[in-house]
């Protein structure tokens, strides 16, 4: 491999590593809906949640899908017509 593909290998491997932390740093800080909401437990798919819980980080964080400890935002009286959905964190 000669030094310039080195070197444009290299610099395209460091644009998508920043890339990706500027995706996960935006993850990070969900903004509050302007409509009236409520927070929803154990429904988010794994990477899509909107927070965690407080030992944890936010944002995109869930290892699983419907962790029971992280939440979305919903529209306010939407959580309890969901399966499994909760407006609580479950209960360990």
């Amino acid at each position: 491999m000669s030094r310039t593909t080195t070197i444009v290998t290299a610099a395209g491997l460091a644009a998508a590593v920043t890339l990706a932390a500027a995706a996960a740093q935006a993850q990070v800080n969900v903004p509050k809906p302007s409509y009236k909401f409520e927070k929803c437990y154990g429904i988010a798919k794994a990477g899509q949640n909107d927070c965690f819980g407080p030992a944890n980080a936010c944002g995109g964080t869930a290892k699983i899908d419907r962790q029971a400890d992280s939440w979305v935002y919903l529209p306010a009286g939407t959580c309890k017509k969901i399966p499994g959905g909760s407006t609580g964190p479950a209960k360990s």
